[in-house]
């Protein structure tokens, strides 16, 4: 039953004003990411809906777009499901996730000024304080946090919008690894963070490559133990 698959808290409030319809959908779009409603997991309009505290049309409509985008499937007969990426559905995301950040990094390293840069070090001290205390969706959060923040350093706009439409994908795979990558994540960060500081762009560049690969092969490790 979707009430037992949704922990107490998890589910957001839909602040007004704005289309329902479009509050519907980021609040599904959330728990699918933060994984609070599962891959494979039976999603029940009426539910969901009481759930959400709306009617069953928005979540409907909210479904169908989901559907679209790829994080729902919708079969005959048996209802909405969330999707189940497939491994080769992770390795191309996060292949394009590793060329889009390493050049991010790149760029970071060039145009990154005192304040940047110290915006870094105040997420990674976050995230690695998210570690130690075993919080795991801190820790997602922080995370994406931290990579958003380099993109937006690397100055690029265009770089900026293509990083946009994969991040939420990001943190739906990573979200698995999160605590099998810990705090090697975070160390991975602070060479990210000396490299950027040194104005290398080659070496925050091979860093980043190799954090980002880092997570890809860990998503395929954990799929096959």
């Amino acid at each position: 039953m979707l009430s037992r698959g949704l922990p107490q808290g998890t589910v957001p409030k839909l602040e007004r004003p704005g289309p329902l319809r479009e509050r519907v959908y980021e609040a599904l779009l959330e728990l699918i990411t933060t994984r609070a409603l599962r891959p494979g997991q039976h999603l029940v309009e009426s539910e969901l809906a009481g759930h959400l505290g709306v009617s069953r049309q928005p979540v409907r409509e909210a479904l169908q777009r989901l559907n679209t985008e790829g994080w729902v499937d919708l079969r005959p007969a048996q209802g909405a499901f969330v999707h189940e990426p497939t491994e080769e559905e992770a390795d191309q995301l996060l292949t394009v996730r590793t060329l889009l950040e390493a050049e991010a990094a790149r760029l970071a390293a060039a145009h990154a000024g005192a304040a940047g840069i110290a915006a870094l070090e105040e997420l990674c001290a976050k995230g690695e304080s998210a570690v130690a205390g075993g919080d795991v969706d801190l820790v997602v959060a922080t995370n994406a946090a931290f990579h958003a923040k380099v993109m937006e350093l690397a100055g690029n706009v265009v770089l900026a919008e293509l990083a946009g439409q994969v991040d939420r994908r990001v943190r739906w795979y990573y979200t698995p690894v999160a605590r099998q990558r810990g705090i090697q994540s975070w160390i991975e960060h602070r060479e990210l963070i000396a490299a950027i500081v040194a104005r290398d762009g080659a070496r925050a560049t091979e860093v980043m490559r190799a954090h980002t690969e880092h997570t890809r092969k860990t998503y395929h490790e954990r799929a096959v133990s």
